[in-house]
This record gives structure tokens, sequence and C-alpha cells, in this order.
């Protein structure tokens, strides 16, 4: 199986604070699949570490303010253009996050306070019809 995956869930140090989410169930599953490793926001263009964002409705917005919706969304075209080559059977995610959440996010207020929804990465790999499931559904 070809399985798509945040890079942070690998241990890449590609976070907004420059760390990693390290899964080990994630990481076990390269024995028997192939992972293909993507972070859409740095992938899309945002420095590593970064102002942490949050989703707004429609838009990512910086702790500071800064509109970064515009990264977001290139960054999850990325992830779609690998899930699409790679023909993946379905996608491990990291969970909250404004681009690779799915089902519960962050409420856009930097409290810590979340809200049903997906990050926008999430949203496009759902709308074309792939299945997402986040490191804490596996």
């Amino acid at each position: 199986m070809n399985i798509l995956v945040s890079k942070c869930l690998l241990g890449y140090n590609c976070r907004y604070k420059g760390d990693n989410a390290r899964c080990e169930k994630v990481i076990a599953l390269q024995k028997e699949h192939n992972l293909i490793p993507v972070c859409p926001e740095s992938e899309g263009g945002l420095q590593i570490p970064r102002d942490p964002g949050e989703r707004v409705g429609d838009k990512v917005i910086s702790k500071s303010g800064k509109d970064i919706t515009k990264e977001y969304k290139k960054g999850a075209e990325i992830a779609l253009k690998l899930a699409q080559d790679n023909h993946i059977d379905y996608a491990i995610m990291k969970a909250k996050s404004p681009s690779c959440g799915k089902g519960l996010i962050y409420d856009g207020t930097f409290t810590g306070n979340k809200i049903p929804g997906n990050g926008v990465a999430v949203d496009l790999l759902l709308e074309n019809g792939f299945t997402v499931y986040t490191e804490e559904e596996i």
C-alpha cells in the first residue's frame, strides 16, 4: 500500500516550533507499506520554525495576525498532487493541525480550544475522494 503521511509523524523536524510529533505506530507501517512523506505547511513556503497558524473560517491566520492562507493552499495542492501521483490508498495526517487535522482543529484563538473541522490539506484530500486518518485513529 502507498500511504501519504505527515512528515512530523515520521520524525522530521518541520512543525511550527521546529520539532516533530514522531509516532512509532506510523513509522512501523514502513515495514510493510510505502510511506510518502509530506509537510503541506513547509512545502507551501512557510519557514521552520514559524509563527503558529490556526484556521479562522476559510482563512489561516498566524498568531501575529498575518494571513497565511495562500501558503496553506499551496501546500494542500502539493499534498494532493503527491497523493494522486503515488496512487495512495489513504493518508495519515497530524491531528488538530490547521493543515493536516481531521475532525477536530484549533479554533483560531490560540488558546488551545478545539472545534469540529479539518485542516486545509485534509479538506482538499477528502474533496478529491481520498481517505484520511490521523495518528490518533490508527
